[in-house]
């Protein structure tokens, strides 16, 4: 198996093409990295911006730049040494427009007769015979007409949308209402979908229908085009989306390794802890989730978490989140969830479990739905693959006894029906956990918990504050023993803030007084009477400033209906809404307001730009393959999608790169406002032309203890020849003078070191790490050989 020694991750649409993507490789072989990582490239829905919306698995994207596109790009990045990585959606496909996708046009017109019946998740029982399909606006079928399509043949439309017609339902001159009552599905309006939805989707999103591949004709067929490009050395490896939403993520992958020929295969799995990936399943590891919230908290400073809780308990005072306990606020967001968008999901579990023969005891059905709703709100991991994870339902199982005493008996009878392996009862509670928790807490819960914003990302404990140096390196070292080929990453596509502006916004931990003052002054001039949400949403503009106001603008209104306290997606608020679009107009024009905004981003880009180096250059040679997320070689202070999926600039990382490659080294600026981060890109071409070039200098993981009075602010390991330095809390080095009398040994060897961003030659031994860090402050040493 051919294994990347790094990626960079390229979101392709139809203004980025493959045929751009073909373009880019020249840049992307001189910047170091080993393989190009692709989004999802099969035909999607049109104008879709990220290609999760899979219709049509038969064929390359036409408007992302087609099948000859992926040639070309496949041979420019093969002829350049580069392999290949593809993003694959096994879970589900887009529905949004019928007509777009062949099996659920197939199957609305077909309906139980359909081929393709059995490759969809339907409840054809609850539906009265009919799949439900959330699109009127109300409760009313007045607006639906029979249209004729290209193609001559007659199809029911309302409004934009059309579907299709079975056979002799519209041959007597009925009208559309009629028509519609003959069909396979039922129009329905778009509130019931979070109670009344008969078809298993992604999360909560109705146009994203869940396709069942444990059917070994609908693996086969959904897998064709994607076992080509392995047949014909297309692929060199795929990236699993969402494998918890499938009845049997090992039997999947187990099939995709046979399809790849034990290719090189990642899962984007969310582990929570601790938790292990499963160690039988046919994987190189993760898409790196678990090891950012390592790197992250790494670099934040313990000793703000005492006065950033007393802060966020004070802003709570005048919110709707009042607990500051993440368990307990987590619990109530995922019952919220479990209750409201993914009731539909409950309910059917609890069909589910009647007709695999009920409880022991007769129950009425509103009871068992309250108690797998509780089952999956206490659920301590995103999933179990039983027998394996049976823990996880038993833990389930012990905290929702102690929430719901009064359905104790009923609970218990529950979970054993939910713990017979194999069972539909089973299955379908293990593809519905991880929809509670996503739901629940990175889409509800990291929007209300708000001391620092920086720890609620994808795949962390936003209750942990930091991590110790030694723990950290605990971490990486059980990481290089148990899956050495896993990815680690900083920004992704879905990470709720890029790696920079986390890096800024953690600096607030250094200085939490001084945040605390800031946020008070910001609250006077502009107030929305929500403290916990004005502090995620403050921490976000100077996390992200400079900014657009139409970026701020989006963000806000994202964030505030995510937090669905103020103000919600299902029912906005519309004089909370207009206040705070007051608020965010305000920092763009009132001199007061953006002048407190400015000042607190002067207090911490500098150490927001070091904690930004340092965490680049550690991610980029600790242990596992590290990805690149697009244009965070230079400094990129995105907020959550789409604002994370915006153009990049190619044309000028190029220029810096050849300027760089000039000789020409990049002066270090921390405080520079107008800095594009050259400085960044020299350290992450320099890292991964040394991981792509001299794989061998980093076959082990040795932690280096620093001495000295400023020991505490460095990160040093050697991983067998490549040895990183990196500066840790900054505004307390600075403060208590710099480096000082701290020393950093370095392991012995005849010649010495070279340090690879400067050329400098450094000797084995104790050196100073005044020394050492006074051009920039990271380093990476290359042993110099004999």
């Amino acid at each position: 198996m051919r294994t990347p020694r790094s990626t960079y991750r390229l979101q392709l649409t139809a203004d980025f093409t493959l045929w751009d993507a073909a373009r880019l490789v020249p840049y992307l072989a001189r910047l170091g990295a080993d393989w190009v990582y692709l989004s999802p490239i099969l035909q999607a829905e049109p104008g879709s911006q990220h290609g999760y919306d899979v219709t049509d698995h038969s064929r390359v994207d036409e408007s992302r730049g087609g099948a000859d596109g992926l040639r070309a790009l496949s041979d420019a990045a093969h002829e350049a040494g580069l392999g290949v990585l593809v993003d694959i959606v096994p879970n589900h496909v887009g529905v949004a427009t019928p007509a777009q996708n062949p099996w659920w046009w197939d199957l609305l017109k077909n309906g139980r007769e359909s081929r393709y019946a059995d490759a969809f998740d339907v409840d054809w029982e609850f539906g009265g015979g009919r799949i439900r399909i959330p699109v009127l606006g109300d409760d009313s079928i007045e607006a639906l007409a029979l249209e004729t399509d290209d193609a001559g043949d007659t199809v029911l439309a309302y409004y934009d949308n059309r579907y299709p017609i079975a056979p002799g339902t519209a041959d007597d001159g009925a009208d559309a209402q009629t028509v519609h009552a003959r069909q396979h599905y039922e129009l329905m309006n778009w509130r019931r979908e979070s109670t009344d939805l008969n078809y298993r989707r992604f999360f909560a999103v109705s146009t994203l229908a869940a396709i069942r591949v444990e059917e070994p004709w609908v693996f086969d067929e959904s897998h064709a085009e994607i076992a080509r490009w392995f047949r014909e050395g297309l692929v060199d490896g795929l990236r699993v989306d969402h494998p918890d939403g499938l009845a049997d993520p090992g039997g999947y992958i187990e099939r995709l390794s046979e399809l790849t020929s034990g290719g090189y295969i990642l899962v984007e799995k969310i582990l929570e802890g601790d938790e292990p990936l499963e160690r039988d399943w046919k994987t190189a590891g993760t898409t790196g989730y678990d090891a950012l919230a390592g790197l992250d908290r790494v670099f934040v400073d313990p000793a703000g978490e005492q006065p950033l809780d007393r802060l966020a308990a004070a802003l709570r005072l005048e919110s709707a989140t009042t607990t500051g306990d993440y368990r307990a606020l987590i619990h109530d967001t995922k019952r919220g969830v479990a209750d409201g968008i993914l009731q539909a999901e409950a309910r059917r579990l609890t069909r589910d479990i009647e007709r695999a023969g009920g409880l022991a005891t007769p129950t009425d059905s509103a009871v068992i739905t309250d108690a797998v709703a509780e089952l999956l709100t206490c659920f301590p991991v995103y999933r179990s693959y039983l027998p394996a994870g049976r823990e996880h339902l038993d833990e389930a199982l012990a905290r929702a006894r102690e929430q719901r005493p009064d359905l104790d008996a009923v609970l218990v009878e529950t979970a054993t029906v939910l713990a017979r392996t194999g069972s539909a009862p089973a299955i379908r509670f293990q593809q519905t956990s991880g929809m509670v928790m996503a739901k629940g807490v990175e889409d509800t819960a990291f929007y209300r918990f708000t001391r620092l914003t920086s720890l609620t990302e994808v795949g962390a404990e936003p209750d942990e504050f930091s991590v110790s140096v030694e723990h950290f390196h605990e971490l990486q070292r059980r990481r290089h023993r148990t899956v050495p080929d896993t990815m680690t990453t900083l920004s992704t596509h879905d990470t709720k803030r890029s790696e920079d502006t986390r890096s800024r916004i953690s600096a607030l931990a250094e200085i939490a007084d001084g945040w605390a003052g800031t946020i008070a002054k910001i609250r006077a001039l502009l107030p929305l009477f929500d403290g916990s949400f004005e502090n995620l949403l403050w921490q976000a503009l100077v996390g992200a400033w400079p900014l657009t106001r139409e970026r701020a603008q989006d963000y806000a209104l994202k964030a505030a209906r995510e937090a669905g306290d103020a103000t919600s997606w299902l029912a906005p608020d519309e004089e909370f809404e207009a206040r705070m679009s007051a608020a965010i107009d305000a920092v763009f024009t009132d001199p007061i307001a953006r002048g407190l905004i400015e000042s607190q981003v002067a207090a911490v880009r500098g150490a927001g730009r070091i904690t930004s180096l340092s965490e680049k250059l550690v991610q980029l040679t600790t242990t596992g393959v590290p990805d690149v997320y697009q244009g965070t070689e230079l400094w990129d202070h995105s907020l959550v999608d789409p604002d994370n999926r915006r153009p990049v600039d190619y044309d000028l990382r190029s220029e810096l790169l050849t300027v760089q490659d000039a000789g020409e080294l990049p002066l270090w600026q921390p405080d520079e406002a107008d800095d594009a981060g050259a400085v960044k890109l020299l350290v992450a071409s320099t890292a991964l032309r040394l991981r792509r070039d001299r794989p061998e200098l980093f076959t082990g993981y040795k932690p280096l203890e620093a001495r000295g009075s400023g020991a505490a602010h460095v990160l040093a390991f050697d991983r067998g020849g490549a040895i990183t330095v990196a500066t840790r809390l900054p505004i307390g080095l600075t403060a208590r003078g710099g480096w000082d009398d701290t020393t950093l040994e370095l392991p012995a060897t005849r010649a010495g070191y070279v340090d690879t961003f400067t050329g400098r030659i450094v000797s084995e031994g104790d050196i100073r790490l005044a020394e050492l860090l006074a051009t920039y402050p990271v380093a990476l040493l290359q042993r110099i050989e004999d």
